[in-house]
């Protein structure tokens, strides 16, 4: 039995094994492009290895996609195959990364939990945690997995950037800021460090220090994975449009979010599609962006892989006209809700399916509809996961529509659009 990096066990006589290993550690706590090499690597020089499976099994779940969903079933089946020879980490990522295939996240965070409580040096056990409390919308379960193991990893830079994440998701800005800015100095291209960073201005209304400070950390992003390097030029667009700049936040979008984008990436697409929400909600005419873009979405009408991408979906749909789609979309929507585990059901049942309705109500303009969707549930918005930042957008339709219907109203020139499907 070897040890990995962080001086934990892992039941491997492979040394090849244990490099490739630690290689898909550092990738995946600073958002690298060759995770899923590494990892693979790993699986190659020992295909027994339950962590190497494991992890790679994990892996592709992160992608939140059908395809790669399929592509993780056959390494947790290895992995279960020779758990019997696993140590007690191992078996604890196993079922943790098992009962995330099964849609029951609060075993997966239960399990999360474990092992960093027993193996406080296991960073990503820590980073999978945050990612299961980030879509739950529990910010105080960001902040503390990650703070409960800082003693540990006195010095560590990925912990440090992912505890100022959560730190400013739960408002505690000053802190955050301090922090992250500390891992940087440690590492300066640390993106997720960085893009802590980036949150506390926005929240903050610093936009022309945002732009500057975020543009001065362009050239480390280009070893990211698309995810990051695509949201990270988000946040700067993001900058622009505040200050006022539509026209560089529209350069962003075609140069380095859409246009750099993996087109069947999830988390790129929704990057994507929110920007050009942000852009219509300024009065700024986006041209054929949606239609581009909605080409893409044709997979994802019975995927259901978070409640957040879900709703941001079926906005560019309908904003691309493809009412059809909508429409099959949200019937999907609701015989999902009806089947999935009990602990994701109330999310998907009160809180998700009526704000795609009123979001697709707004997409089409139908802003009474909007209204009577979203007010009862814009103060839970927080159960669909995503950022602060991210999630502020639905809060801005919300309030789109009230202004626009007070304003038709008003004119006695209310118009009933065509009708979508509940």
């Amino acid at each position: 039995m070897l040890k990995d990096a962080q001086g934990l066990a892992v039941n491997t006589v492979s040394e090849v094994a244990i490099t490739a290993i630690n290689s898909y550690t550092e990738q995946c706590l600073g958002y690298g492009n060759r995770a899923e090499f590494s990892i693979l690597a790993a699986v190659a020089a020992d295909p027994k290895s339950v962590l190497a499976n494991t992890f790679t099994a994990a892996y592709y779940l992160t992608q939140e996609n059908k395809t790669d969903f399929q592509q993780a079933i056959p390494y947790l089946q290895q992995a279960k195959a020779y758990l019997a020879q696993a140590n007690e980490r191992e078996k604890l990522h196993f079922w943790a990364t098992e009962a995330w295939a099964n849609k029951k996240i609060d075993r997966a965070i239960a399990y999360c939990e474990e092992i960093v409580a027993r193996y406080p040096q296991d960073l990503l056990a820590v980073q999978q945690g945050q990612y299961h409390y980030f879509y739950q919308g529990d910010r105080s379960g960001l902040t503390s997995i990650a703070g409960a193991v800082l003693n540990a990893n006195v010095g560590n830079h990925y912990l440090m950037g992912m505890l100022a994440f959560g730190l400013e998701q739960s408002h505690k800005l000053a802190e955050a800021e301090r922090l992250a800015r500390f891992a940087l100095e440690i590492n300066r291209a640390d993106p997720w460090a960085q893009h802590a960073v980036a949150h506390v201005m926005e929240t903050q209304g610093r936009y022309r220090e945002g732009i500057t400070w975020m543009q001065s950390f362009a050239d480390t992003w280009e070893n990211c994975n698309s995810m990051l390097y695509t949201h990270n030029w988000w946040h700067v667009a993001l900058f622009y449009l505040a200050d006022g700049e539509i026209s560089k936040a529209l350069t962003i979008y075609d140069t380095h979010i859409w246009g750099k984008a993996q087109k069947s990436s999830p988390k790129d697409q929704v990057g994507a599609i929110s920007l050009l929400m942000r852009l219509e909600l300024l009065g700024i005419d986006v041209g054929n962006r949606w239609q581009q873009l909605s080409f893409h979405l044709h997979d994802r009408l019975h995927e259901h892989a978070l409640p957040f991408q879900d709703l941001h979906y079926v906005y560019a749909l309908a904003r691309a006209g493809q009412l059809h789609l909508v429409t099959e979309m949200l019937v999907s929507m609701n015989n999902y809700a009806q089947n999935i585990p009990v602990c994701s059901q109330k999310t998907w049942q009160d809180v998700a399916i009526p704000i795609a309705r009123g979001a697709i109500a707004h997409a089409i303009y139908d802003w009474r509809k909007a209204v009577k969707e979203l007010k009862p549930v814009i103060h839970r918005l927080h159960e669909v996961g995503g950022s602060n930042t991210q999630r502020k957008l639905f809060e801005q339709i919300y309030q789109d529509a009230n202004q626009e219907l007070a304003t038709q109203i008003a004119r006695r020139t209310y118009v009933y659009p065509q009708a979508i499907a509940s």
